[in-house]
Formats: structure tokens, sequence, C-alpha cells
């Protein structure tokens, strides 16, 4: 088989190498695709969003099937563009991608189906956004948010009201150059608690859920700074995710959004990813993203232990319920190596150092802000590198990943210190039977 993937992060990375594994596969080729991808694939410069280019491409090298890892071109409509050509591809409809690029669609879906999620109000007039943060109380936590697509920095936890017209002043500042991202503001109730990533294979029809995953969107230790694309991750999420609360999740919310995507006759085929934050151990739904997570797919395709082929080709023969999906049972963890300044202004074309160093038959180097240029990999990106480690004790993982990240080097680079290193904490408190904070 032939296979056409979409995308140049880490993330189509991820997809590449592990299409690659599979025994049917002849040839795999990434557009654009970035300097990781090059070792498993054959990179075309094409951009994601050109459809016409693409689809000729599929059609004149006879792709079996394309694999679509971002959610712009899922959003603009790929995936109609592909199928009214007769090519078969992986990702939702336009109008399914409205789960991820729309969140006021997103939440008037959970509304619909009676999906957990915070209370909202959503304004499409500046004037009108500023007379209901006049109408908080000075100290109301609240969350704002864009109703488009933000590359995972859309979100704005406020403290309390002056932080609440300082966004807004933000939003209008750029309000006009924006596009369809601030069309309308969104005002979210603030729930606290943890937050878990689960995320589905899905035919439209059946699904078949992937172990809960836990992404760290902050750019410094200790959950600090400013909202990121996700600086790591990792897999299982042992402290939080129990069989208990699992089970209540498929219950309470992966059964409504599957019965909900075939009462709206939404075409989805490919990956749901649902973002979770547990309130009292209540689970409630923050958002949808109708694809891979980055970087949770650079945690959870190295445990995965049935063949992505056979997956997709089940997806879009809707025969999924027919497979059973395998995982390994070990843990995995996704270091998110960044340029100095991201996720603001950062500096590109700076030589990557120390990749040979990492020789590590357990750890993967995910590329995702990078180019192979004379010779040389340079980055290209605010993100430059994902790290993963699997053992089968989280301990070793987390002194993998840490152990091989110190080995790789570019001017600026920075990476929390604390993802793996939190949950160790956690589970030595327990050990000792010290109460977790």
């Amino acid at each position: 088989m032939k296979i056409l993937v979409v995308g140049s992060g880490g993330r189509e990375h991820a997809i590449c190498l592990q299409l690659s594994k599979s025994p049917k596969i002849e040839r795999i080729y990434c557009a654009p695709g970035n300097g990781g991808t090059l070792n498993v694939a054959q990179n075309i410069d094409i951009l994601v969003t050109d459809f016409d280019k693409l689809a000729a491409f599929a059609k004149e090298n006879d792709i079996d099937f394309t694999f679509v890892g971002p959610e712009t071109p899922l959003s603009y409509g790929i995936v109609d563009y592909f199928e009214s050509r007769g090519l078969k591809v992986i990702g939702p409809s336009r109008y399914a991608a409205k789960l991820e690029s729309s969140k006021i669609y997103a939440k008037k879906f959970m509304q619909k189906y009676n999906i957990p999620t915070a209370r909202y109000n959503s304004f499409e007039k500046i004037t009108d956004a500023i007379k209901f943060v006049e109408s908080l109380n000075k100290d109301k936590k609240i969350v704002i948010k864009a109703d488009g697509l933000a590359a995972g920095k859309g979100v704005y936890i406020c403290n309390n009201r002056e932080d609440a017209f300082y966004i807004l002043k933000h939003v209008i500042e750029n309000y006009k150059t924006s596009g369809d991202l601030w069309k309308n503001i969104i005002f979210e109730e603030y729930i606290d608690g943890p937050e878990l990533s689960y995320l589905i294979f899905t035919d439209g029809v059946s699904y078949s859920m992937m172990p809960a995953s836990q992404d760290h969107k902050r750019l410094n230790d200790g959950n600090k700074g400013p909202n990121t694309g996700g600086m790591g991750a990792y897999v299982p999420v042992p402290f939080l995710a129990t069989k208990e609360l699992n089970k209540k999740i498929e219950i309470d919310i992966i059964r409504k959004l599957i019965s909900g995507i075939k009462s709206e006759k939404l075409d989805y085929k490919g990956v749901l990813y649902v973002g979770i934050i547990l309130c009292n151990s209540s689970p409630h739904v923050l958002e949808f993203n109708c694809r891979f997570g980055d970087p949770e797919a650079q945690a959870l395709l190295p445990l995965l232990d049935t063949d992505l082929v056979d997956i997709c080709n089940a997806i879009l023969d809707k025969k999924l319920s027919s497979i059973k999906i395998k995982w390994k049972k070990k843990f995995s963890i996704c270091l998110v190596l960044v340029s100095g300044g991201y996720p603001g202004y950062f500096e590109k074309k700076v030589e990557i150092k120390g990749l040979n160093s990492i020789n590590d038959k357990f750890t993967t180097v995910f590329h995702a802000g990078t180019q192979f240029y004379n010779g040389r990999f340079i980055t290209s990106g605010g993100r430059v590198l994902g790290i993963t480690s699997v053992s089968e004790d989280i301990k070793s993982a987390v002194d993998k990943v840490y152990s091989s990240a110190k080995l790789v080097s570019f001017k600026n680079m920075h990476y929390r210190k604390d993802i793996g290193r939190n949950l160790l904490k956690f589970l030595k408190k327990e050990s000792e039977g010290i109460p977790s904070e």
C-alpha cells in the first residue's frame, strides 16, 4: 500500500513511523513533512491547505488512503474535497470538524446530547462582551475562549474582572486581523481540577477507546506560564484514570458523543479527542479535537500493538467493531523541547546538536519544528522535538527521557523539568501512606 500523511509536526512523524511498521506498506509520503519524517517517508513539498495539489498527487501516485494530521485542513474541508474526487481519506468532514473548529457548535452539541460541560455565555459583539464582564463580581474567576481554531492558545483563565478586561482589550486590538478566531467570544464557568485526554478511533458508528493520557499545556514547571500547544504527555495516568473513571467517561460522555454523531448524521472517520476536567471526581468536557492530539500522539502511538493500517482500513470500511485494538501495558512519556521565546517570538534556523547521541532502543525522537538543511538538522518552529521513552515502569521511563533530553542542544532550548516527575512524587506519597495534596 501507498499512504499519504498530511502535516508537518511531531504528531505526523509519529503517524508515519507507526504506519511504517506495517508489513502492508510499500511507501509513505508526507506533505510537507519535516526533518524527521525523511527517515520513514518521502517528503512532498505541498502545503496542507493546497487541496488541488494534494488530491492530484494522491491520484497520480495511486495513494490507497490519506491520513490527515492537523486541524486546519480538516476544518477547511479536505475530507469533502478528497471524497468528491473518489479518494479515501481518514478524517471528519468539514461539518463534523466543527466539533473542534467552533467551540459554540461543540457546546450546543453537548447540551443537546446531555454531555457534561461547563456553563457558558457567548457574544458576537465586543460591546456585549464588555457589558457582560462589567456585570461580573470583581473577584469572579472566569475562562475566556476564542470560538475558532487557536492552536491550543486561545484559552485565557481570568482570576478576576480586571483580568477579563485585560484579555478583552487584547481581543479588541487583534479583532480585525484574527479572522474567524474571535468571531464569537465565549465566557465559560471556571472549573478547577486535573485534566485528562481521552482519544478514540471511530468510524462514525462504533468506537475504540485509547488509554487515557495527560497533556501539560503550560510552558513552565508547576503548570505556570502561558498556554502552549503542549509541553509533554504521558500514558497511562494510573492515579486518575481508574477503571471506574474510564467506565464512567465511556458511559456518560463517549457513548453519548457517538450517539450524537450518528443522530446528526455527521461523516466522521478517524480520531476524536475528548479533553476532560475532573471537578470533585465528576468529569466535564473541556473541548473536542477532531484528530490526534500533539504531543499525545507521540506518547500513545508507541504503545499501539495493532497494525495502524488495519485500523485505518476498518475505519474506512465502517467495520471498526470487527477488530480488537491492543495496547502494550507499559508506561510512555513524551517530553517536548521548544525554542526560546515560544509561544511568542522565537529564532529559527538554529542548529540542533546531539541527536545521534540518543541510542536507547526504547526512546524515540519525534521531529516537529525541524528541517534537514546542508547535512544538519535546524529548527523551523516553536515546538522543535518530542522525545518519547517507553518502559515497564514509570521511573525508568522518566529517567530515560530526561537523560536523553540532556544529550540534545540548540540555542535557547527550553523544556519542563517536572513532567512525569510530579507523578513519581504522587506515587511515592501513596506508597508511604501520605495523603496527596
